[in-house]
């Protein structure tokens, strides 16, 4: 041993360390095997132990319920005046004097729309009725001649002849009479045309009457929505078209965020259109101050209502362009499953499959929880009950 050289006594040293390293790797891994072993056969350790892992989130849970949904029809369509009626001129080459009425008015029937100057027209109303009062003279003139032939008829102081000629100048002077008097009449109807009548009630919807203006007969001036109403006239396809029924209410959204305009559906089109392979069903709208005749809706029409499997839309979460939603396990773990959605109403989606019936899953908070966390289940807190008033 005390030949040994310097070298080889460091080299054995070394090896005597790492042997002792060893060892003691090799007892503490022993150490943890059994204390891991122990847990496992300890209940009250395995406790402890998951009492350590802290949840993710606090969560409330809900299960998917039954309840009835309406089956729609979807629809597109533009709306337009329920009918028109042009309003125009009768009198011919007479000049526009006043325009009363203007785009947006609403009109009653027999209002005053327009006045014509009317100056020729009087006088020609006054030059008629002077000859009206002048065959009146010259009628009751062959009348009184006619009467006195026919006394004298049976005397013989008059020949046949001449009874004959008064007779006759009597039938012709009523005959001009009649005459003047429907030209009267002509002329003052000509007269009442120089004012332009509303034909019945409603909205003036377009406007092209301008003061001044010589028209001749049948000019267009107005153009009015009779009694203001509107249709929607919604295309549907061809195969819901039998679903579709007289009475059937319609709900029609004309903007993103404004309030739906509910109609009634008034009558379906006998025909379909060749190339859409749609038919034209025609909706009474409600009053309403947002629709307007050219404006573009979107509608649904109520056919019947269904049961449907349903959850809140805060338990359905969107990832990826898909719809999940998180069921918790009875170790309080989250597991994301994909599911079908299919109709929509108020906050409600039905679930049309990838979720049993019987579990449960996340009613908020969704999008904070990821596939495996744990989470706490707290009982959703039942609303206050409304106070009671003292009769």
């Amino acid at each position: 041993m005390n030949d040994m050289t310097p070298a080889l006594s460091r080299r054995l040293a070394r090896r005597l360390a790492e042997g002792a390293l060893s060892v003691a790797l090799i007892a503490t891994l022993a150490t943890l095997a059994t204390a891991v072993v122990r847990a496992a056969d300890d209940p009250k350790a395995a406790a402890a132990a998951a009492s350590a892992a802290k949840p993710a989130l606090t969560v409330t849970v809900t299960q998917p319920q039954r309840i009835s949904l309406p089956l729609r029809i979807a629809a597109n369509g533009s709306i337009a005046a329920w009918q028109e009626a042009s309003v125009g001129t009768e009198a011919n080459g007479l000049r526009l004097a006043e325009v009363r009425a203007n785009v947006g008015d609403v009109v009653r029937r027999g209002q005053v729309l327009a006045t014509f100057a009317s100056d020729t027209v009087q006088a020609d109303v006054a030059q008629i009725r002077a000859s009206v009062t002048e065959a009146e003279a010259t009628f009751s003139n062959a009348a009184a001649d006619a009467a006195r032939a026919r006394e004298l008829q049976t005397t013989g102081a008059l020949s046949a002849q001449q009874i004959n000629q008064y007779l006759t100048a009597e039938r012709t002077a009523k005959a001009r009479l009649e005459a003047a008097r429907a030209s009267a009449r002509v002329q003052q109807l000509r007269l009442g045309q120089t004012q332009v009548l509303a034909p019945d009630h409603g909205v003036i919807s377009a406007r092209s009457a301008t003061v001044g203006a010589v028209l001749p007969a049948g000019q267009e001036l107005f153009r009015l929505i009779r009694q203001g109403r509107l249709e929607w006239r919604a295309e549907v396809p061809a195969g819901d078209l039998a679903r579709v029924k007289p009475g059937m209410a319609v709900a029609i959204a004309l903007t993103n965020d404004g309030k739906p305009v509910s109609g009634k559906a008034r009558m379906v089109a006998p025909t379909v259109d060749p190339q859409t392979r749609n038919g034209i069903v025609y909706v009474d709208l409600a009053p309403s101050d947002d629709a307007r005749a050219g404006m573009f809706g979107r509608g649904e029409f109520i056919v019947g209502e269904t049961q449907a499997l349903t959850l809140p839309q805060s338990a359905v979460v969107l990832r990826d362009g898909f719809s999940y939603v998180l069921r918790v396990g009875t170790d309080s773990r989250i597991t994301q499953s994909k599911v079908t959605t299919g109709r929509r109403v108020g906050d409600r989606v039905e679930i049309l499959g990838g979720v049993d019936p019987a579990a449960k899953v996340v009613a908020t908070g969704g999008g904070f929880l990821g596939d495996g966390d744990l989470v706490r289940v707290v009982e959703a807190t039942a609303p206050k009950p409304l106070p009671v008033s003292a009769k």
